[in-house]
């Protein structure tokens, strides 16, 4: 039985990772702000009032998992707002920054000391963080996050090589979540998807950013 933490978990895609977990009954360490009901409904370790974007809240996690191995780290927590040239909202755009770039940089330094070799690192971001795929333009707060945490993963993947811990930068799809309005593929999928590829990328293919139906993507 391997461990998961999972940031996010309340919902979304991060709930439905715990779901699928445990339905192959493995351990699950589930983590976000506040517990939603269908989280306290799983039989899962769920711990409370981890905000990814404050010091002093992952410091508690930290000291909390002391002396406990994790096998896969997953980064999930995400927020997405739109913001267009003529909207452009800079507080949003930091806010964006706080949560999906630095969280998952801040996550995984202080729970570095948790993970052995063999153990996985895993970044939910998006291909909207592509700088060679984005043919759109916009949201300039989402799209500029996401490009700065693939580019946190591929240095945390040189880093943590050393010790035996791969990196992995994975693209759910685009999943009908509240974070999309409901559009796109079903959670259960993309869920599905993402479990596949982090069972069998490893090492060898640390740093590198691949979608959840196994397509390589352009950085």
């Amino acid at each position: 039985m391997a461990t998961y933490l999972i940031t996010g978990a309340n919902r979304g895609i991060g709930l439905e990772l715990v779901r699928q977990l445990r339905q192959r009954d493995q351990m699950v360490i589930a983590v976000c702000r506040q517990a939603s009901q269908p989280l306290k409904a799983l039989d899962v370790e769920i711990i409370t009032d981890v905000d990814v974007t404050d010091d002093d809240s992952v410091g508690r996690l930290a000291r909390e998992l002391e002396g406990r191995t994790i096998d896969v780290l997953i980064n999930n927590a995400g927020v997405l707002t739109n913001q267009t040239l003529d909207t452009l909202n800079f507080e949003a755009i930091r806010g964006q920054f706080e949560v999906n770039a630095l969280g998952p940089l801040r996550i995984t330094a202080a729970l570095r000391h948790q993970l052995d070799a063999g153990s996985k690192v895993v970044i939910i971001t998006s291909r909207m963080g592509s700088i060679g795929d984005n043919t759109s333009g916009g949201h300039y707060g989402y799209r500029m996050s996401k490009a700065a945490v693939n580019m946190a993963g591929v240095s945390l993947a040189q880093d943590l090589h050393p010790a035996g811990v791969a990196v992995l930068i994975l693209h759910p799809g685009m999943v009908a979540t509240d974070m999309t309005g409901r559009r796109g593929i079903d959670v259960a999928e993309s869920a599905s998807n993402l479990l596949a590829r982090i069972d069998e990328l490893g090492l060898d293919e640390t740093g590198s950013f691949h979608h959840a139906n196994g397509e390589p993507l352009p950085w």
